[in-house]
C-alpha cells in the first residue's frame, strides 16, 4: 500500500451492468504489475477542399474510442516469493474479461491501478502465451497480453480529463489514520457522502477502517 492510499496492483473490476451499476461480478488482481502500459486513441476528421483550391481543410469531428494495452505476466516457480497456479490464474482472468452468460456478451470492466484514470473498457482481444513448463505439461510462467476497447459514455470521457472528478468510480486502499469522511470529502468535496459509501461497501462501522481494506468510490449524483 502507498503512502497515498492507492492500489499497488493492477486491478481489473468486472459488471454485468451497462452503466457499471452495483458491485462488480468479479475481480483480477495481477500477479506481477506490467512494466509498461500502451494508450492508444484516433482522431477523425472531415477534410473539405474550398473551390479552386488544391489543399483542404481537416476539420475535427470526434476522437474514437481508445484502446489500453496490458503486457501481464504469470510466474509460478516461485522465484519472485509468491507460488501460484499460473492455469488457475489464466482461467480468472478469462472469466473476469470474457463472456458472461448471465448477460450473453462479455462482462463491462473497469482497470484500475495507482494514479491511473479508472477506464470503462471491455476486452477487445487477447493472447495467452505459455512460457515454461513442468514435466508433466503444467505450465511454470505465462504471459497475457490484452487490449481493452474505451467503453465510456460521453460524460465520463469529459469528466476523465479531471483525474479526481467525482463522476468517476473511485478505488482507496485504506491507511492508518484514514477516514470515511475524510475520504470522501477528498473524492467528492463533501464528507456528507460517508453513509451513502458505507452502505455501498457494506461497512457496518465506518469509525474503524481496518488498514489494507480497499473502498470503492462510486459515481454519486450531488
Amino acid at each position: 500500500m502507498s503512502e497515498r492510499g492507492m492500489l499497488e496492483k493492477l486491478m481489473i473490476l468486472a459488471y454485468e451492468s451497462a452503466n457499471y451499476s452495483g458491485q462488480s461480478v468479479g475481480e483480477f488482481e495481477v500477479f506481477v504489475n506490467p512494466g509498461e502500459i500502451t494508450l492508444s486513441y484516433e482522431m477523425e476528421y472531415d477534410s473539405a477542399q474550398g473551390a479552386g483550391t488544391n489543399n483542404s481543410r481537416m476539420q475535427f469531428k470526434k476522437q474514437k474510442p481508445g484502446d489500453l494495452s496490458l503486457r501481464l505476466f504469470l510466474d509460478g516457480t516461485g522465484a519472485s516469493g509468491r507460488t501460484i497456479d499460473v492455469q488457475e490464474e489464466v482461467e480468472r482472468f478469462q472469466t473476469v474479461t470474457g463472456y458472461n452468460g448471465n448477460i450473453h456478451r462479455p462482462n463491462y470492466l473497469k482497470v484500475v491501478w495507482g494514479t491511473l484514470q479508472v477506464r470503462r473498457c471491455i476486452l477487445k482481444s487477447v493472447s495467452i502465451v505459455y512460457k515454461l513448463f513442468k514435466p508433466d505439461g503444467v505450465p511454470l510462467r505465462a504471459v497475457i497480453d490484452a487490449t481493452f476497447t474505451d467503453n465510456s459514455d460521453d460524460r465520463t470521457r469529459v469528466a476523465m480529463a479531471r483525474d479526481q472528478s467525482p463522476d468517476l468510480t473511485h478505488i482507496r486502499v485504506v491507511k492508518a489514520g484514514d477516514t470515511l469522511p475524510g475520504l470522501c470529502a477528498a473524492i467528492y468535496n463533501d464528507p456528507q457522502y460517508y453513509l451513502e459509501v458505507a452502505r455501498f461497501n457494506r461497512i457496518d462501522n465506518f469509525r474503524n477502517l481496518q488498514p489494507g481494506v480497499k473502498l470503492i468510490f462510486p459515481p454519486l449524483e450531488k
